[in-house]
């Protein structure tokens, strides 16, 4: 569950960082504004949910927001993309990284588990 710790932190960071980068002061970055917003909030939310059993698996459509992430800072700026683009790039690909990772990964193999099961069961 390690990985949905960073990916909620990848995901308050992009929310924030609008407030760190300035484009509230720049015409133009409203787009920028609201991709961060949108795409940090529903990172934060999916990563959350994932620690709730049933929805295991709910860290997988952050590959849809990372793919958005990526494609956004890439292809909606004329080069040279603004600071916040980049960010956004960054991001989505930091999290594509993370978002691939299963729950259980810290968890030894379930033959490992099985093995120490039965042994401390005979004692």
């Amino acid at each position: 569950m390690w990985a949905r710790g960073i990916e909620v932190m990848l995901g308050l960071w992009l929310v924030v960082s609008p407030f760190v980068f300035g484009h509230f002061a720049e015409p133009g970055l409203g787009r920028l504004v609201a991709s961060d917003l949108a795409a940090g909030s529903l990172v934060v939310l999916l990563a959350v949910v994932s620690f709730w059993r049933r929805a295991g698996r709910a860290h997988l459509a952050e590959l849809a927001v990372a793919g958005w992430l990526v494609a956004f800072g890439r292809f909606a700026f004329d080069f040279p993309p603004p600071p916040g683009a980049q960010n956004e790039l960054l991001v989505g690909l930091v999290l594509v990284l993370f978002a691939i990772v299963p729950n259980r990964a810290a968890d030894p193999p379930a033959r490992w588990r099985a093995f120490y099961e039965e042994r401390a069961r005979r004692g």
